[in-house]
C-alpha cells in the first residue's frame, strides 16, 4: 500500500521544463525520448468576455505553471503548493494584487461530480487569507508567485481538510485597478482529490475494483490536397511527429500505458487517413505554397515505431478520414459510408495487425438510428458510444440494440465522467464576482483524476471505467504523462483492474438499451449545406467515372483516377470539421478543384485558321485530346447556331492519352463566315473541359439562298414580260389611231423639170 501511495504521490507531480533545461539524452534501442511541456503548457485563463455576449474588461491572466500534490495521499505532503505567474492584460497599472486557495465541501455523489465537471461548482466554504504577490503591476508586466498553504489545520491560509473527497478549489486573484476599486480579477477552478489524509491510514483497496479500459486515439484533421505526389496543405503534421509534437507525445504515452500495469487493457484507435499521410510522407512530400516538406525523416521514425508497439495489440480502425457518419447518413451518401468503413484494410497494410472487425467509433461517440441502420446493414456488430448515446440505460457494462433485419449490436459505454472532463467542457456560467472566466479546458486532466479517484477510490463497485481521450486531443505531455501515471498507480495499489475491450465486448449485455442522440450533437454535424455539396459533386464524380473505361491490363484504372478524389470527398464530412463549417468547406474546395481538373483533361483543340466548308453537307472537322490515363466516351454537343443544323452524333470513345480527328456531320444552311460552339459531355452529361469556339466559312448554298434566287429571278421575268407587254400594247393604240378617211386626201405634187 505504501508502494500505491509512493506512487500517486510520484504521478502527482507535475515536471516543467523551463529554458534551463537540459536537451534529453540519446536512447538506445531506437526508443523516441520524451521532450517534457513547456511551462506556459498548463492552466490559464482567458482574455474573453465571462458573459456571453459581453464585451467585460480584462485585467490579468493567471497562469498556473505547477500543483503539487496532484492526488492526496497519506505518505504524500501535508500542504498544496501552485506556481506560476500573473500576467497584466489590462490597459492600466494594478496594485495590490493577492492570490488565495479557496475550497468547497466535497463532492458526495455522481450527480455532483458530473455537475462540478460540467461548469464551476461553489469552491467558497472555506475562504483563507489571502497572500501578496506584488504592490503593483504594470502594463504588460508580469510577477512569478509561488503560493503553499496547508490542506488541513486551523491555520490562516489552510484549506481545512479533515476527511477523504473531491474537493473543488479555486485559485482567486485580487488587485486594485487604476480608477477602479478592489475586486476579483481571475481565478482559475478545478478538483483535488485526496484519497487519504497525510500522515493518517491509507485506504483499503476495494474487494470488486473497477473494470478500466482505455481506449487511446491517434487521430488528426485531414491535410492531403494531392495524393500522387502528395502534397499537404501545411506542414504542422511534420511538427507534431517529431519530438515535442502532440502525435509524438501520445504514441509514446501509449508506449508507456503499455508497459505500465494497465498494459492489457489499452486499445489503439487509429485514424486510418492518418496513417496512408504518415505512410505517403515517408517517400517525400510537398506543402502547398511552400515547396518540400520537412516532416520525412519524422514521419519514418514515428510509423516504424507504431508498427513495433501494436504488434499483437489490441487496435481498433476510425472511420476514414474520421468521417461523420451521422452527417452522411442524413445526406443519403451510402457509398461514401461504405468508404468510410473501408479503413480496417489501410491499418491492416500500414500496420501489418488485423484491426477489430466489425467495430465503429463515431464521432463523439453518438449515433441516430438511421445511421445506426446504415451501420449494421454494412456489417458493423459492435459499436464504443458515448454514455449520452444511452441515456436513461443504467450500468456501466455492454449493452444491447435490435438493429432492422433482426440484427443484434453490441455497444461499449465510455464512462461520462471522465470523458467530460477530458473533453474539457467550457463553462456555461462564471464563478460569482469573476470579472474574467473560469477556464476549465486546460485543467481537464486534473479534473479527469479527480473523476477516476472518485470512481475507483470512493465508488467501487466493480463497475466498468472505459476512459477514451479526446480523438484530436491536445493535451501537454505532462499533462497526459499524469494521467497515465495516477491511473497505472491505481491499478498497481488494487483500486482498479485492467479489462480488454475484446473481453468487454464479448460479456454478456447488461440491459437492451433504446439509442439517443443528443441535441446538442446535431447542431454540432457537419451542415447540410455542406453535404449538400458533397453529394452534388460525388454524383457529378460518379458520372464522370461511369464514362471512364481501361485500355489493357496495363495501364491505369479509372479507379486510380477517381478513388483519391473520393477520399477527399470525405475528407469534406470529416468529423474534425463538427463545429467548423469553413473548415468543412475549404476541404470541400479541394475535391471540386480535383474534380474540375479531370474534367479538364479532355478538350476540343480550336483550329487556328477557319474552316471551310464547300458544300451544305459538308463536316466540321474536330481535333479531341483526351490526357487522361484512361479510355473515356464522350459525346460532342455542338450549341444552337442560326443556319447550322446538327445531325445525330454517336458517343465517340477517345483513347488513353490521346487526340481524335472527329468528323461531325451538319447541315449547313447558310453561307459567309459565323461561329459554332462546341462542347463535350460524358454519355450521362457531365461537362468535359471548355467550350471550343470554332469559326467556320461556308461557300454552299442553303434553301434559303436558293429561295431567294429564285424568288429573284421569276420577279426579274415578271418584270421583263410586264415591260414586254406594255410596249406592245403602246404599239397597238397607236395603230388605232390613224383616220378612216385618209384615202381622200390629196398628196402633194412632185415638182417636174421640163
Amino acid at each position: 500500500m505504501k508502494r500505491l501511495l509512493s506512487a500517486l504521490a510520484a504521478a502527482g507531480m507535475l515536471l516543467v521544463a523551463t529554458a534551463s533545461a537540459a536537451p534529453a539524452a540519446p536512447v538506445d534501442g531506437g526508443r523516441l525520448p520524451v521532450r517534457p511541456a513547456p511551462a506556459t503548457q498548463v492552466w490559464a485563463t482567458k482574455a474573453l468576455s465571462s458573459q456571453p455576449g459581453q464585451q467585460s474588461q480584462v485585467w490579468l491572466r493567471l497562469d498556473v505553471e505547477e500543483m503539487t500534490p496532484r492526488v492526496v495521499t497519506a505518505d504524500g505532503p501535508d500542504s498544496i503548493t501552485i506556481s506560476g505567474k500573473v500576467v497584466n492584460v489590462g490597459d492600466r497599472f494594478i496594485e495590490d494584487i493577492e492570490l488565495r486557495l479557496e475550497r468547497g465541501q466535497p463532492l458526495t455523489s455522481e450527480d455532483e461530480v458530473r455537475q462540478a465537471l460540467r461548469e464551476p461548482t461553489d469552491a467558497e466554504f472555506v475562504q483563507p487569507n489571502f497572500t501578496p504577490v506584488t504592490d503593483r503591476l504594470e502594463r504588460g508586466e508580469s510577477k512569478p508567485f509561488t503560493l503553499t498553504v496547508p490542506l488541513r489545520g486551523t491555520g490562516a491560509t489552510s484549506l481545512r481538510i479533515t476527511e477523504p473527497g473531491v474537493y473543488p478549489i479555486l485559485a482567486n486573484i485580487n488587485g486594485v485597478p487604476d480608477f477602479g476599486g478592489r475586486a476579483r480579477l481571475a481565478a482559475l477552478s478545478t478538483l483535488l482529490p485526496v484519497l487519504a489524509m497525510p500522515g493518517g491510514q491509507a485506504p483499503t483497496p476495494p474487494e470488486n475494483p473497477a473494470k478500466l479500459t482505455l481506449l487511446w486515439p491517434l487521430a488528426d484533421r485531414p491535410r492531403v490536397v494531392t495524393a500522387n505526389p502528395l502534397v499537404l496543405t501545411d506542414d504542422e503534421l511534420a511538427g507534431s511527429l517529431t519530438m515535442g509534437g502532440r502525435l509524438y507525445g501520445l504514441l509514446m504515452a501509449y508506449e508507456s500505458a503499455l508497459n505500465g500495469p494497465l498494459g492489457t487493457g489499452v486499445c489503439l484507435a487509429v485514424e486510418p487517413d492518418l496513417l496512408r499521410t504518415v505512410e505517403a510522407m515517408t517517400q517525400g512530400y510537398q506543402v502547398r505554397g511552400q515547396g518540400e516538406g520537412k516532416g520525412k525523416s519524422a514521419a519514418e521514425l514515428w510509423l516504424n515505431r507504431l508498427r513495433l508497439l501494436v504488434a499483437g495489440r489490441c487496435v481498433i480502425a476510425l472511420p476514414d478520414a474520421d468521417a461523420d457518419v451521422v452527417a452522411l447518413s442524413r445526406a443519403e451518401l451510402t457509398g461514401l459510408v461504405d468508404l468510410s468503413l473501408a479503413g480496417a484494410e489501410v491499418v491492416r497494410r500500414v500496420l501489418f495487425v488485423q484491426p477489430t472487425q466489425g467495430l465503429a467509433w463515431p464521432e463523439d461517440g453518438v449515433l441516430d438510428q438511421p445511421t445506426m441502420a446504415n451501420l449494421t446493414a454494412r456489417g458493423v456488430t459492435s459499436l464504443v458510444l458515448d454514455q449520452s448515446a444511452v441515456a436513461g440505460t443504467p450500468g456501466t457494462g455492454p449493452v444491447r440494440f435490435d438493429a432492422p433485419e433482426g440484427k443484434q449490436v453490441t455497444a461499449v459505454r465510455i464512462d461520462g465522467m471522465v470523458s467530460d472532463a477530458l473533453r474539457g467542457a467550457a463553462a456555461t456560467r462564471p464563478v460569482a464576482g469573476v470579472t474574467t472566466p473560469i477556464e476549465t479546458r486546460p485543467v481537464s486532466v486534473q479534473n479527469a483524476l479527480a473523476a477516476l479517484a472518485f470512481q475507483t477510490g470512493f465508488q467501487s463497485t466493480g463497475q466498468h471505467v472505459v476512459i477514451a481521450p479526446p480523438r484530436r486531443w491536445n493535451a501537454p505531455t505532462g499533462e497526459v504523462d499524469t494521467l497515465l501515471r495516477t491511473t497505472n498507480s491505481l491499478v498497481a495499489g488494487g483500486f482498479a483492474t485492467p479489462f480488454g475491450l475484446e473481453a468487454l465486448l464479448a460479456a454478456p449485455p447488461e440491459h437492451t438499451a433504446a439509442l439517443s442522440y443528443p441535441v446538442e450533437s446535431g447542431a454540432r454535424e457537419v451542415p447540410p449545406t455542406v453535404t449538400a455539396a458533397v453529394s452534388d459533386s460525388w454524383l457529378r464524380l460518379h458520372h464522370l467515372s461511369e464514362s471512364m473505361s481501361q485500355p489493357d491490363a496495363a495501364s491505369a484504372e479509372p479507379g486510380d483516377l477517381i478513388d483519391p478524389v473520393r477520399l477527399t470527398l470525405l475528407r469534406a464530412v470529416s468529423g474534425a470539421w463538427r463545429g467548423d463549417e469553413d473548415g468543412a468547406r475549404a476541404a470541400l474546395a479541394v475535391g471540386r478543384e480535383q474534380i474540375a481538373g479531370l474534367q479538364g483533361l479532355v478538350t476540343v483543340t480550336e483550329p487556328n485558321s477557319p474552316i471551310l466548308l464547300g458544300s451544305g453537307d459538308s463536316p466540321i472537322p474536330l481535333s479531341i485530346k483526351n490526357r487522361l490515363d484512361v479510355r473515356i466516351t464522350v459525346r460532342i454537343v455542338i450549341e444552337d447556331t442560326p443556319g447550322i443544323v446538327a445531325k445525330d452524333l454517336t458517343d465517340i470513345e477517345l483513347p488513353a492519352r490521346g487526340d481524335r480527328l472527329v468528323r461531325v456531320p451538319v447541315e449547313v444552311q447558310r453561307s459567309g463566315r459565323f461561329p459554332v460552339h462546341v462542347r463535350l459531355v460524358t454519355t450521362s452529361g457531365v461537362e468535359l473541359g471548355e467550350r471550343a469556339r470554332l469559326e467556320v466559312s461556308s461557300s454552299a448554298y442553303g434553301t434559303i439562298t436558293v429561295v431567294i434566287t429564285c424568288l429573284a429571278g421569276a420577279a426579274l421575268v415578271l418584270l421583263s414580260a410586264r415591260r414586254i407587254y406594255r410596249r406592245v400594247r403602246a404599239a397597238r393604240a397607236a395603230s388605232a389611231q390613224v383616220p378612216n378617211d385618209a384615202s381622200g386626201v390629196t398628196p402633194p405634187e412632185r415638182s417636174s423639170t421640163s
